[in-house]
């Protein structure tokens, strides 16, 4: 990717792939899963010794954009966003070996971030003894009870954060299924003394923040396809759709309306381009400006993209509102990521908390 946001030649290609994968409308999810798999596109972040690209965010985030520009029932934001970004980055060469291994045959890796009150907390009320032994409660966890693996911020109880990968089926692990505007499965986690092992260098607490914003930008990645996908539907409806005599998209209101979710949209995009390139390139781990651009992208999802959702609707009428017709997913899916982050609000004050001052 180039300074001016524009993708490189293989970035344009793995998109294209990735289209032309998913517009199978005969598929069902564990279908398009499964060809993801064998067209590469599940592992572009992979190791090259372990069978995969060896690329970064940014790579990874097209491809979860484009599964959620179609509201796709694939678990390509947990595995690959939740799972072998942070994996890649943070793992010893064995676990790497023994956690990646069979993503591209359709293993689901997950992470569980989210606490009572907290989607992103500092501080994580789970705890790890000092022989790894992880108790506490995690919520919102997407795709837990398919996973291979968990990761598991904690805090330890010699001091410090680090990472926790667990076992669902470990004795000790409960899950409850929860509820999610897309029908999508997550679920409630409770450990209680699970045994578990660190990711990477157990001293090294940087990884919690690392997987955070692995998670917010590849959220936002999903949440970028899918106002694109909403934005195709509603260009379409108008352009097609006639009221006296006329198309709608020549009416001046309908127009306005569909730029206003037009620049919504490719703001979001731009974004999340600006995070996930931050994360391959940015500033290091230590650094204060480390993250922002990644709030920035996670105010403008649950801030702006859902204002535009409502307008898309508006501009369907009641066919927007079908079951029949795909934009109840986007939409559906839009607003559990907006959940995921903890709002409008919540990003703001994240982004507000990381306003470094710096002498003139």
């Amino acid at each position: 990717m180039g300074p001016d946001f524009a993708l490189d030649e293989a970035q344009d290609a793995i998109v294209r792939l990735a289209g032309e994968v998913l517009d199978d409308d005969a598929a069902t999810p564990d279908r398009l899963g499964k060809a993801l798999g064998q067209a590469g596109l599940l592992t572009l972040a992979v190791p090259a010794p372990l069978g995969g690209a060896g690329l970064g965010a940014v790579e990874t985030a097209l491809v979860i954009a484009e599964v959620a520009r179609r509201a796709v029932a694939v678990p390509a934001l947990s595995t690959l966003g939740l799972g072998v970004l942070p994996v890649t980055r943070w793992a010893t060469p064995d676990q790497q070996r023994d956690l990646l291994t069979g993503v591209g045959d359709g293993r689901v890796l997950t992470a569980a971030l989210a606490e009572p009150g907290d989607p992103l907390p500092g501080a994580p009320r789970t705890t790890a003894t000092i022989d790894w032994q992880v108790t506490g409660t995690k919520t919102g966890v997407s795709d837990a009870e398919q996973a291979h693996r968990i990761l598991v911020p904690v805090s330890r109880d010699t001091g410090g954060l680090a990472i926790a990968v667990v076992d669902p089926a470990a004795p000790g692990v409960t899950l409850r299924r929860t509820a999610t505007s897309a029908g999508t499965p997550e679920f409630t986690v409770r450990m209680d003394a699970v045994a578990a092992e660190p990711l990477g260098s157990a001293a090294d607490g940087r990884c919690v923040a690392d997987l955070y914003r692995c998670a917010v930008a590849t959220a936002c990645a999903a949440g970028d396809g899918a106002l694109a996908g909403t934005l195709r539907l509603t260009a379409g409806h108008v352009r097609d759709r006639h009221q006296f005599g006329r198309p709608l998209a020549t009416f001046q209101a309908v127009a306005q309306q569909i730029a206003d979710v037009y620049v919504t949209s490719r703001t979001l995009h731009l974004a999340v381009l600006a995070a996930c390139w931050g994360i391959d390139a940015g500033p290091g781990p230590d650094d204060p400006r480390t993250g922002d651009d990644v709030w920035v992208a996670a105010y403008w999802l649950t801030g702006e993209a859902l204002p535009a959702l409502r307008s898309c609707h508006h501009l369907h009428g009641g066919l927007g509102l079908a079951a029949d017709y795909p934009l109840h997913r986007h939409g559906a899916l839009l607003r559990d990521l907006a959940r995921r982050l903890g709002g409008a609000e919540h990003c703001l004050q994240r982004l507000g908390g990381r306003v470094v001052h710096r002498p003139d």
